[in-house]
């Protein structure tokens, strides 16, 4: 699947990816760089995905103060919600393909899913791209 509709172009991704969004309970799509990890394409509402670490621990772009009367700056911005997902995403697809490697050389991963109590993760693994769909997790 992944080949024939990344591998086809920038229509049919813009088409898929519009398809996509509109299902029922999916909350966003991320098109990943392959190579990189960079973003390439977002759609939804990427920023809800995560949510915010307790107060007492200090989120990524949140620097402590110089002086320990001060309060933290916070610099964080949904964008960075979003560079974070991708990345703890791109990190975790190439552990996995490094798995399916170390169990049999000739194979390759095609698809991993994450599904937790509040939402799911389907990721779609291609040369080019990985592509990335969070849906919400229906009650059971």
């Amino acid at each position: 699947m992944a080949e024939s509709v990344l591998g086809a172009g920038a229509d049919a991704l813009e088409e898929t990816l519009g398809r996509l969004s509109k299902k029922a309970g999916v909350k966003a799509t991320i098109v990943l760089d392959r190579a990189t990890g960079a973003i390439l394409k977002t759609t939804g509402q990427v920023w809800s995905i995560l949510k915010p670490k307790s107060p007492g621990s200090a989120l990524p772009g949140q620097t402590t103060a110089p002086f320990s009367g001060e309060a933290p700056v916070n610099t964080s911005s949904p964008d960075q919600g979003a560079e974070e997902l991708a990345a703890m995403v791109w990190n975790f697809v190439g552990t996995a393909g490094s798995l399916v490697e170390e169990l049999d050389t000739e194979d390759e991963l095609k698809l991993l899913r994450l599904r937790t109590k509040k939402q799911e993760l389907v990721i779609v693994p291609d040369a080019k791209y990985v592509l990335i769909v969070v849906h919400d997790t229906p009650p059971a």
